[in-house]
């Protein structure tokens, strides 16, 4: 059975010099300090130097792409158009864009990450203002920023979103009308919508996640076609690096918040870190003079 990375036979049995060229994605943009999947995180993610922003995406009643993790509008996470708590969940694909924009997704408290500061009255962001976030920002990390994009399909209830081929097309013609190909990378748990970005526009790279160890992973990958393999850090190894590597394919694990964790995973070879805190991850390598 494969060792997950953080084992200590695994750190021990790869003494590969530092990866200098570690790059940072902010995951949902810079959920460790700011309302998760918003304009304020992703603004924090560049503040903090992110090389990437990770999101995610899910489609309204009127076909518009908005970013969120979650398929619903959730009583975790926002109020109501009247300021109070929401008695129940509700589908973002059953809410025009009109009606989503209503509720206020900056205001309650993460109990996960106590860190976060609340932001009253965010609302959440279309994918299209994402990208106009990036092209007006006076950070310097925003001139190549990157942008790595989660299709949210669940194939046991479709009716949460498109079917993939409709979500393909949507994604890409959001991305096409920024210009923003050579930027952003698609990834997905289900690879259906990988394949139908593949054949609409080669030119877009594809990620695909993983949650768990699976055998043989990397040839089918490389059989695919895709250039980047997300798994969970849990079930990374150095010799699962190096064999991505060998076939062409960069490694960018997730969620990864810790020292201890950041390198295990630097020293094992990876090509990127996704974590909540990209301001702490890239303190973290300055200190190591990886950045």
């Amino acid at each position: 059975m494969m060792k997950p990375v953080l084992s200590a036979l695994a750190i021990a049995a790869c003494a590969a010099q530092l990866n200098a060229g570690v790059l940072i994605h902010g995951h949902r943009g810079s959920r460790g300090t700011m309302p998760e999947d918003t304009l304020p995180a992703f603004d924090a993610a560049l503040k903090a130097g992110a090389d990437a922003l990770e999101l995610d995406m899910n489609v309204t009643k009127d076909d518009v792409i908005v970013v969120s993790h979650e398929p619903n509008i959730t009583p975790a996470l926002c109020l109501g158009p009247d300021g109070k708590k929401l008695d129940k969940p509700l589908p973002i694909r059953s809410l025009t864009l009109e009606e989503v924009k209503k509720y206020d997704c900056g205001s309650l408290p993460n109990p996960k990450f106590p860190k976060q500061v609340q932001v009253p009255g965010t609302r959440i962001p279309t994918l299209d203002e994402v990208f106009a976030l990036v092209e007006t920002s006076t950070w310097p990390a925003a001139k190549a920023a990157e942008f790595n994009i989660e299709t949210k399909i669940f194939p046991a209830e479709p009716w949460l979103s498109p079917a993939p081929e409709a979500f393909a097309a949507l994604v890409v013609n959001t991305v096409k009308k920024h210009g923003m190909q050579a930027r952003v990378m698609v990834q997905s748990f289900d690879v259906r919508t990988l394949k139908a970005v593949r054949k609409l526009d080669p030119s877009i790279r594809l990620s695909q996640l993983t949650s768990e160890e699976l055998v043989d992973i990397v040839p089918a990958l490389k059989a695919a076609g895709i250039e980047i393999w997300s798994p969970n850090y849990k079930w990374i190894t150095p010799e699962a690096v190096k064999a991505a590597h060998a076939a062409g394919i960069k490694v960018v694990p997730w969620t990864v918040n810790n020292a201890r964790e950041w390198d295990a995973l630097i020293d094992g070879g990876v090509d990127a870190i996704i974590t909540d805190y990209p301001e702490a991850l890239a303190d973290y390598l300055r200190s190591k003079k990886l950045r």
